[in-house]
């Protein structure tokens, strides 16, 4: 009875590992291929994820978050390495959260503008690339949520 229900434990621990992997994935990809190329009056404009430091950090956290996730895949014996699975589970957490907060914060200037610093909106013309933003958001924040609760595993794993 207690090996059936480790097996499960086990398959539930690689199958959220798994997701977390694709949703990392798929962010990254998403925000590397994110570009868009108009032009206004005959000359053209350009919007590149690489345009911003934060999208650049986005990537960057996902391609760790990827790394990390195909590292991860497979569970560690239960031993000291547990406990370090716990920290980087903690770490990457914090990490693929970070990146989120930043690239949504310019993700909303870019839909919203900032009046204040006098910062137009440029959703309303570059519509395939902030819509590739928005897509590579919802998957990093499925990452985040699948991460969190890897944590929530890996705490009760070692509580048990």
């Amino acid at each position: 009875m207690e090996a059936a229900k480790t097996t499960k434990l086990r398959i539930l621990y690689v199958s959220l590992r798994l997701l977390a992997l694709g949703a990392t994935v798929s962010a990254a990809f998403v925000m590397a291929t994110s570009h868009q190329k108009i032009y206004l009056f005959s000359a053209p404009f350009e919007a590149k994820y690489s345009h911003t430091t934060a999208f650049k950090y986005f990537l960057i956290a996902n391609v760790v978050g990827s790394v990390y996730g195909i590292l991860m895949l497979f569970p560690p014996p239960k031993n000291f390495l547990w406990r370090l699975a716990l920290v980087s589970d903690v770490v990457m957490t914090m990490l693929l959260m970070s990146s989120v907060s930043a690239a949504l914060a310019i993700a909303h200037v870019g839909k919203e503008g900032n009046s204040y610093a006098g910062w137009l909106p440029i959703c309303d013309k570059f519509h395939k690339y902030c819509d590739q933003v928005a897509g590579a958001l919802i998957a990093a924040f499925l990452a985040v949520i699948l991460y969190l609760l890897l944590l929530l595993y890996t705490i009760h794993t070692i509580i048990r």
